[in-house]
């Protein structure tokens, strides 16, 4: 039986319609995913089933008894208390014990007095007779594991810190039906991951909203998408639908493509029957109205974030170069003597805890902050984009398009001018969004337009500071392939796994106590490399070594040096390197071409073969530079 179910739930604002008769029921034990584009209505759906929000028409209906725990994107403005009495507050009968208990064993901790340790003693013994203890204990590991403060108070914190409480607080309840809006946003990698495991094996029914892939992945036994007003169900992973989705994607492409051509052909037939005024033309006039009205009716796909970064000079060959570096806060050491070289053209993810430093390192390797300890040495010609975690660089009173160029009309992008509006509809800013003020704009249209302000400024650095915060997953499929092609250096903080492992070259770990140390690849690579590392006993330890990066730390030389022949040789390999690398660029875009397909298939057959001897005379002439360059 259902524990949840929506009948024909329909909603419109503002005259436009969100939802179109909705159907949805969840089972129990379910872990259901909501996908969809930014602005297609999952809040909404999901206010809908918590009982915040009434639509329309329609009704839900839930089983009896059950309890509902919704986590929302927005943070209410009027919650006061400590954190602990936020957590607590929705215990309703038990809260009043909870707190009481908390309050006084908190002030024993710093006062002593013997009618606190009897009001203490009547506390304990009703806790006995309610069964209290195990709430008590559940709502300390969830704070425990959310690395939160009992005794802070919540109007103190910050906006990540206030989600982190309310996340804490659904998940103390243990609801049969959780719902969850971006529950990974302004997470650390520790908190997600006890997150991911915390659910896995969650008794009751889950449903979620995220952009984070890797915890889709990692949870969702079923996907549900919101694509223009309708619900469609997938029986499967996330990996599953992705195959899934494409292939219905193209079916839709081609049906829509038949659609279109015979609309033309009614359209052309129709104005030459009514011209001859033949009665049989009333009929097709007949059909051709009702496939206007099909049309109109059709509800088009979202368009695509079109991203371009406007790419500056090169820079020197070295970005940044870190020597040494030691650097505190307050009493907690955050670095301790960490060294590394980046690169131009180096994609470097920056990971590690909230609270463990990474934008004091951050500002460090950009030279905005002297370390207390080592040297840093910025590269030449550095021209550096910066896309802030707090958004602050957006003006809340001004709109969208003042936002861009102020009261101009038109940006120069990559040389080229172009005027203000169409390019924030590439950004997905319709005209009538783009006079829209900053301040009444949702986080995942705020993040596109702080893209949009970022790209239009010349840059061979770019630094981006949790960038995929409530952006949907295909614009961050987007934003991951503009950087992997994007020729200047990436520096990324970020807490998605995906996005790591899809775009940077290096990782800098943040691992407490003031270690810092690189590793080659991304998120995964890390793992590997850290979970491969042997445990030594202290007694054996070696004199600690500075951590360095893998380029500013190369492999021993083997002691043997270059013949003649091998130098002559290691000249002429990147000319041959670049001519290979011409030659499979060439055959793959042949191959690209719709046409390919149609031609002879011994003809298709040779230059399939053609490229493979490409691609492996490429990859040994690269082994053998590289083989040979280590031994200048």
């Amino acid at each position: 039986m259902a524990c949840i179910s929506l009948h024909e739930i329909s909603l419109a604002y503002g005259g436009n319609r969100l939802f179109d008769s909705l159907s949805l029921q969840l089972e129990p034990n379910e872990r259901v995913a909501l996908c969809g584009r930014n602005g297609t209505g999952k809040t909404t759906l999901m206010k809908i089933m918590a009982g915040a929000l009434s639509p329309d028409s329609g009704k839900v209906d839930y089983s009896k008894g059950i309890k509902v725990s919704y986590l929302q994107q927005e943070v209410p403005t009027d919650i006061t208390g400590t954190v602990f009495d936020t957590i607590l507050s929705g215990f309703e009968s038990r809260a009043k014990l909870l707190h009481d208990y908390h309050e006084v064993n908190h002030r024993l901790q710093s006062e002593y007095s013997e009618s606190l340790m009897n009001q203490l003693g009547r506390l304990q013994s009703e806790m006995d007779h309610t069964n209290a203890w195990e709430t008590h204990r559940e709502i300390e590991e969830v704070i425990e594991a959310m690395h939160l403060d009992p005794e802070s108070e919540f109007s103190t914190l910050s906006g990540g810190q206030k989600r982190r409480v309310l996340l804490a607080k659904a998940l103390a309840l243990k609801p049969e039906i959780l719902l969850l809006d971006e529950p990974t946003n302004h997470l650390d990698l520790d908190s997600i991951g006890w997150l991911e495991n915390f659910l896995k094996t969650y008794s009751g029914t889950l449903f979620f909203v995220t952009h984070d892939r890797m915890f889709m992945s990692n949870l969702a036994t079923r996907i549900i998408e919101l694509d223009r007003g309708k619900l469609y169900s997938w029986a499967c992973d996330y990996k599953t639908f992705l195959e899934r989705k494409k292939n219905a994607l193209e079916i839709e492409a081609v049906e829509q493509a038949l659609f279109e051509k015979k609309l033309a052909q009614e359209e052309a037939w129709v104005r030459q029957g009514v011209k001859a005024r033949r009665t049989r033309a009333i009929g097709r006039v007949r059909a051709l109205e009702e496939l206007r009205a099909k049309k109109k009716a059709q509800r088009q796909m979202i368009g695509k974030v079109r991203i371009q970064a406007q790419e500056a000079e090169r820079s020197g060959q070295i970005v940044t170069k870190v020597e040494h570096v030691g650097h505190h806060f307050g009493d907690k050491v955050l670095i301790r003597d960490f060294s590394t070289w980046i690169l131009s053209g180096d994609k470097i993810g920056l990971i590690g805890p909230n609270g463990s430093g990474k934008t004091t390192l951050l500002r460090i390797l950009l030279g905005k902050l002297a370390p207390e300890k080592g040297a840093v040495t910025l590269g030449s010609n550095l021209q550096i984009a910066y896309f802030d975690q707090l958004r602050e660089q957006l003006d809340e009173n001004k709109n969208v398009k003042e936002n861009i160029c102020g009261e101009g009309e038109t940006v120069t992008i990559n040389g080229k001018s172009r005027h203000v509006m169409g390019y924030l509809q590439d950004f997905l800013f319709a005209p009538e969004r783009a006079r829209t003020p900053v301040k009444y704009l949702s986080g995942g249209e705020r993040n596109r337009l702080f893209l949009a302000r970022l790209f239009t400024k010349p840059s061979n650095l770019l630094v981006l500071d949790e960038p995929t915060n409530d952006l949907d997953i295909e614009t961050l499929e987007l934003l991951e392939e503009l950087l992997v092609q994007y020729s200047g250096t990436v520096i990324l903080v970020s807490h998605d796994r995906t996005f790591l492992n899809n775009v940077v070259t290096s990782t800098i770990v943040m691992e407490g106590g003031g270690e810092v140390h690189e590793y080659p690849g991304g998120y995964d690579d890390w793992l590997m490399q850290r979970s491969a590392k042997p445990e030594m006993p202290a007694e054996n330890m070696p004199e600690k070594k500075t951590e360095v990066s893998r380029k500013a730390e190369p492999k021993p030389k083997s002691g043997r040096k270059l013949s003649f022949k091998e130098m002559k040789e290691l000249e002429s390999l990147p000319a041959q390197i670049e001519s290979l690398d011409a030659q499979q660029a060439e055959i793959i875009k042949m191959m690209e071409d719709p046409d390919f397909y149609k031609k002879d298939p011994a003809e298709i057959v040779r230059i399939k073969s053609e490229l493979e001897k490409v691609s492996e005379n490429l990859s040994k002439t690269f082994q053998r530079w590289e083989s040979l360059e280590s031994l200048k």
